[in-house]
């Protein structure tokens, strides 16, 4: 076998028939393009998604859960101690919402190989106040540059900036819903009330937008020092602590030591978020399905244009065996003629299907629920194209395998008799 005049006999056919090696390769190149383009944005768009709330969740959540006493008086009266006991509305025992000993375990934490950082918070309930105007909402104590490093935290900032917060005593990052109710702009003031009563008036200095409204209508941000402050607490309470991890996987064996070492709730990421990981799954079952769906419909494509490319050169055949060539050189002309199309289709789908996904990467998609977000998401993985050249490959392979398998077999004979 003659790898030279195989595939010098290969491309002769491909260049005197280019309207049908063009039509083939553009059916490759299409096909391939449309799935890039496709796979690149629908991908894009789960991980906005994901990343929208992700970004803000911590891998485990630390605080003090309020909950009834597992022990109840009854258990105490050993002389009943082998019955069963039903006790019904049962209150919460009275317990402090702050974390015991928060420091040193913020310390002990920030010191853990596997810990990317570890910032502290307080919660509280309030009222904001500006005028006649009273709503409810949530007011958390942050230690902002670490918030910022750990959470992407002035990715959500709208206006203003982290720095303004941390330089500014008594500043408020006040929620964009909240903002828009009260009328009030960077620069006003706006009064909190506690759940005790007391008044204290802070300065706007940035509005926050997190793109789920819920969160915007009753949320704002202060330091850490100035929610203890305004509840008249030492600068050992903390409520919450937020912890960031190296690797996600250790989120959840993490927060079970922590519990039983500690006393203390720890939710990680996967068990706060169970619902919008289901979402995440079928939003990419149906991404990845959607896909392989586009590959299959183009592999029909490719087949039955380079099947009847072949079918079209019967002649071409019998004189190829007529003059000496064997079944099997038949055969790797038309394998080397297919993979030929496929690489050069391939390659061209593999341009298309980046250029449109960049063109789609910059086209403007301004929302104000999605203040982060300023051009449609697309998602280079570079997997994607490992797939669509491979696939582009395989598929007209047997495009080309299944049809010079006929023609391998052909006796010249009965084509030139029958012309």
């Amino acid at each position: 076998m003659n790898w030279t005049v195989i595939l010098h006999i290969a491309k002769t056919h491909l260049l005197t028939k280019i309207k049908q090696t063009a039509t083939a390769a553009l059916g490759v190149t299409f096909g391939i393009g449309a799935y890039i383009t496709l796979v690149c944005f629908m991908t894009g768009l789960n991980s906005m998604l994901d990343d929208l709330i992700l970004n803000q969740t911590p891998h485990i959540h630390i605080f003090n859960e309020i909950e009834p006493s597992k022990k109840q008086p009854i258990d105490l009266y050993t002389k009943i101690e082998s019955s069963l006991n039903m006790v019904h509305s049962i209150k919460p025992k009275q317990s402090q919402k702050k974390i015991h000993n928060a420091l040193p375990l913020l310390t002990y934490l920030n010191n853990d190989a596997k810990v990317r950082g570890a910032t502290p918070q307080i919660k509280t309930q309030i009222f904001y106040i500006a005028g006649s105007i009273e709503l409810g909402g949530n007011l958390t104590g942050i230690e902002v540059l670490e918030e910022a490093r750990l959470f992407n935290f002035d990715d959500y900032i709208i206006n203003g900036t982290t720095l303004d917060l941390q330089n500014t005593d008594n500043g408020i990052l006040l929620g964009a819903g909240i903002a828009d109710k009260m009328s009030l702009d960077i620069g006003d003031r706006v009064l909190v009330s506690t759940i005790k009563g007391d008044i204290f008036p802070l300065k706007i200095v940035g509005m926050f937008q997190s793109g789920i409204a819920d969160i915007d209508n009753i949320q704002s941000f202060v330091k850490l020092k100035t929610i203890q402050r305004i509840l008249g607490e030492a600068e050992n309470y903390i409520t919450d602590i937020n912890v960031k991890l190296y690797d996600l996987a250790e989120a959840i064996p993490m927060a079970q030591r922590i519990e039983a070492q500690f006393n203390l709730k720890a939710i990680d990421i996967t068990t706060a978020n169970a619902q919008f990981e289901t979402g995440t799954t079928i939003r990419n079952l149906i991404t990845y399905a959607v896909s392989i769906t586009l590959l299959i419909v183009a592999g029909f494509g490719i087949y039955n244009i380079l099947n009847m490319l072949i079918y079209e050169k019967m002649n071409d055949i019998a004189i190829l065996k007529a003059t000496g060539f064997s079944g099997k050189d038949v055969q790797m002309i038309f394998m080397s003629q297919a993979i030929i199309i496929g690489l050069v289709g391939g390659f061209f789908g593999l341009l298309i299907g980046y250029v449109l996904s960049s063109i789609i990467d910059r086209i403007p998609f301004n929302t104000e629920a999605l203040p982060t977000v300023t051009t449609y998401p697309i998602n280079h993985n570079i997997w994607f194209y490992v797939i669509g050249i491979t696939f582009a490959m395989f598929s007209t392979f047997l495009a080309g395998y299944l049809p010079s398998q006929k023609a391998k077999k052909i006796d010249p004979v009965q084509i030139i008799r029958g012309q």
